[in-house]
């Protein structure tokens, strides 16, 4: 799938392969994601949800910008619990889309 961004944005970070992909699923089924969600995560061509660098230093910063959940790679997974952030880590595009509602 190719996805172009509004404005000719280009997006190089493989770890908004996951976030695109449920914006997108998001629109089909017109159901808005949740507010204060974060998500990231590289996406295979087979679906399964890759890991990306500084995992944990993005939702430590996301929860500092006010976030409350996160949808990440099952890898990315944090060994503490971050305060004040509900964590759902998937290994597969099909658990993220089942997560997100």
């Amino acid at each position: 799938m190719f996805i172009n961004a509004v404005g000719g944005v280009k997006i190089t970070e493989p770890g908004a392969d996951l976030a695109v992909l449920l914006a997108i699923v998001s629109s089909l089924r017109s159901k808005p994601l949740p507010e204060k969600m974060v998500v990231f995560g590289e996406v295979g061509l087979a679906g399964e949800v890759r890991p990306v660098q500084r995992g944990q230093e993005r939702l430590k910063e996301a929860a500092k910008l006010g976030f409350t959940h996160a949808i990440i790679p099952k890898a990315n997974a944090p060994k503490h619990k971050i305060e004040g952030m509900t964590i759902i880590a998937v290994e597969r595009v099909e658990e993220a889309v089942e997560k997100m509602r």
